[in-house]
């Protein structure tokens, strides 16, 4: 994070710190605990939930070095909306963890299929959970209980949300690779503008049973990592090794002038140049479908989001009020209040563009288009019309439930944003092609 001192170990990368651990796991322990400490108070509670004790670091890399599991010696930050044994789940909130705990605790069957037992069977090494925007309700890392969460690099602009503290662990060096969520962009979004590589899969996914819900149709589980070759190293230890793609993969890039939504200049000259090392501009006339199908995917992704929204608070949305912010507080109660038409509406436009993927994907591997149509933003311009850019780029994914992979992409001026590279599926050989293509 900004004015964290320089590590006194140079591990960065998953591979340095694995080396480290099997040299010497008292070290790892120790230099990720030094890490931990060196942040500035507030940047700790803006970032970080809660860690795992020295004892329990110590504990955990004695074993990663007595093995030869993929991911042995690692370490990670998870997104406080996953349960962790011995830490209190807030999900970037104001409530009390006991109330929390009684509104969702998920079953033991839950727990023997969730994303820590697949990182412990990996030999990935706990370091801590990290916090979010509240209750996953933000694309911008602003959280009024524990502290908005700022750029690694740039102080005065937001991380991104809502996996906004698992993007500065990672992005300032703190661990390799972490946990998130994304619903409409959660992944994507913060992944862009702290410079890193994410992966979201596909909705439905049995992890989320795990973690508290934003939108339960919706949600997904995910990670971040600093480099390719990480982000290939978790991918291929948590969902196993991909084939290589027999032929090289054929998509096409979709610049979204024609959706009316014009990215920053500087942002529309890198991500145009950083796409064309990918794919080619779609023709006009598959770009014509695309858009056309895109239209309106906003408003009923927030109809249909919302709507779910409320369903997993109705009970104590009313009663415990003063626990939210008032500005979550309202994203979810507008959920009560669509009309049948509208939800209608929305269910129709997201049926349209899931047949619209269908059909591009029976000709096409995968398809690029931006995450965001501007580097991270400054706190004064966290904007309603700014958040509704963002999920205009980030909805057509979302509500076609479909696996993205985000690639980041260099402004020049130390600011990034990014490109998503969809996919039909979260074990397309595309995504090993592209994570071995793309030069970041």
């Amino acid at each position: 994070m900004h004015g964290m001192p320089p590590p006194s170990s140079a591990a960065q990368t998953i591979a340095e710190w694995q080396a480290l651990a099997a040299r010497d796991p008292s070290e790892a322990a120790r230099e990720l605990s030094r890490r931990l400490q060196a942040l500035a108070p507030a940047q700790r509670s803006a970032a970080i939930a809660s860690c795992a004790t020295p004892h329990a670091l110590a504990e955990s890399f004695a074993r990663a070095a007595a093995s030869d599991a993929p991911l042995a010696g690692a370490p990670y930050v998870l997104k406080d909306l996953f349960h962790a044994r011995n830490h209190p789940l807030l999900a970037g909130s104001g409530f009390p963890p006991e109330i929390l705990a009684r509104a969702h605790a998920p079953a033991e069957a839950a727990r023997e299929v969730g994303i820590m037992r697949s990182l412990d069977e990996a030999g990935a090494v706990f370091a801590a959970k990290a916090h979010l925007h509240e209750f996953a309700y933000g694309l911008t890392g602003e959280n009024p209980f524990h502290g908005d969460c700022a750029h690694p690099k740039f102080p005065r602009r937001v991380s991104g949300g809502s996996s906004s503290g698992t993007a500065v662990a990672v992005a300032s060096g703190l661990v390799p690779f972490g946990i998130g969520t994304d619903t409409g962009g959660s992944i994507r979004v913060p992944a862009s503008f702290c410079g890193l590589y994410g992966l979201r899969l596909g909705a439905g996914h049995p992890w989320m049973s795990e973690a508290f819900p934003l939108a339960p149709g919706f949600d997904t589980p995910g990670w971040l990592a600093r480099t390719a070759a990480d982000m290939h190293a978790v991918n291929r230890a948590l969902l196993g090794e991909t084939l290589t793609a027999p032929r090289k993969p054929r998509g096409c890039f979709l610049d979204l002038a024609s959706l009316g939504l014009a990215l920053n200049a500087t942002t529309a000259k890198a991500v145009r140049a950083a796409a064309r090392r990918l794919a080619p501009p779609a023709d006009r006339t598959t770009r014509d479908q695309i858009t056309s199908a895109f239209l309106g995917a906003l408003e009923s992704y927030s109809i249909l989001q919302s709507t779910e929204a409320y369903g997993v608070h109705a009970d104590w949305l009313d009663r415990h009020r003063k626990h939210y912010s008032d500005t979550v507080w309202a994203l979810i109660d507008r959920g009560r209040n669509w009309t049948q038409t509208q939800l209608d509406a929305a269910h129709i436009k997201r049926a349209a563009i899931r047949k619209l993927f269908r059909s591009y994907f029976r000709g096409y591997d995968f398809l690029v288009m931006p995450a965001t149509p501007f580097p991270a933003l400054a706190k004064s311009d966290c904007t309603l019309e700014n958040r509704n850019r963002l999920l205009t780029l980030n909805s057509p994914a979302s509500l076609a439930g479909l696996p993205v992979l985000t690639l980041p992409v260099a402004l020049g001026n130390g600011l990034s944003a990014g490109l998503q590279f969809i996919v039909p599926s979260a074990d397309s050989p595309a995504i090993r092609w592209a994570l071995e293509t793309y030069p970041g």
